[in-house]
């Protein structure tokens, strides 16, 4: 089951109560609101500066995200990890094609299938499908499309940016619990694919924050082929490590509201190194 919620509001951090307001659901699926509430409760909802474009809110079992009607791809996408997550019945041999247009969405607002298809780009994870193994729900809506993003293939989404994911899962067994946003960055009127012009991004954004250390990682990587050199991924990402800040200028976003001020000002403007891996059991 998914919920989804119309909105042209900006979303507050008191982000179960906006959505309770917006709509009457069953008890069922106010259960999962409170589960996607408790997604950003640590950090707020990342709020658009400025007018917000037309966009919904989806709340999903495993991910809660916010998708633009315009550029039909995801704005940003909020993931709260724990070890538990990345084994499960989820983690079972999935038939034919998983990849499927979002059932929330009115057709004129959402990607399909054929926007993809000979375009060149891969249909990109933001909320990676090795981190929903825990529910077969979770994995199935992984594969929506509203969770997608045009990205390039080789170089990209099938090397680094898969390996940024795996260390991701790597860094949530080492401290326990992150909470992690992703999403396209788009400099100017993007290119688009397809008869549904979907938005092909110029860049993607990853932010993992460990709220027992309030500690964040960010990073910023072109939507291109990447040479890594044979370097392993904690080596070849250090190219790429960015400042909460810099993702705030490119995204429109703003991110970590919900953090005390100084706080806030802090990590945003902390460019971190790559956090090593210590334990490990996500890959």
């Amino acid at each position: 089951m998914s919920t989804p919620i119309r909105s042209m509001f900006r979303m507050a951090p008191a982000l179960i109560s906006a959505l309770i307001a917006f709509v009457v659901l069953p008890l069922s699926a106010l259960g999962q609101i409170a589960e996607c509430a408790s997604m950003v409760r640590d950090i707020g909802a990342p709020e658009y500066k400025g007018n917000p474009p037309q966009h919904m809110i989806l709340c999903r079992k495993g991910y809660v995200l916010s998708h633009n009607a315009e550029r039909r791809t995801p704005d940003w996408v909020v993931e709260l990890l724990t070890p538990d997550r990345f084994v499960g019945p989820g983690d079972r041999k999935r038939e034919g094609d998983p990849f499927a247009p979002d059932p929330d969405l009115m057709a004129e607002d959402r990607a399909e299938l054929r926007d993809y298809r000979k375009s060149g780009f891969d249909r990109g994870h933001m909320a990676p499908a090795a981190s929903m193994k825990f529910d077969v729900e979770a994995m199935r809506q992984s594969f929506y499309l509203s969770n997608m993003a045009p990205q390039v293939g080789r170089g990209l989404n099938q090397h680094i940016w898969a390996d940024l994911e795996a260390l991701v899962r790597e860094w949530t067994c080492d401290r326990g619990r992150l909470i992690v946003v992703t999403g396209p960055i788009y400099d100017g009127p993007p290119r688009t694919i397809g008869e549904g012009a979907v938005a092909v991004p110029n860049a993607f954004y990853k932010i993992a924050y460990d709220p027992t250390a309030k500690r964040a990682l960010a990073f910023i990587l072109p939507n291109a082929a990447v040479k890594t050199r044979g370097q392993p991924p904690s080596k070849s990402l250090r190219a790429f490590v960015a400042t909460v800040g810099e993702i705030e200028e490119r995204s429109g976003l703003d991110f970590l509201s919900g953090l005390a001020s100084r706080d806030e000002r802090r990590i945003e403007a902390t460019r971190s190194a790559v956090w090593p891996v210590r334990a490990g059991c996500g890959r």
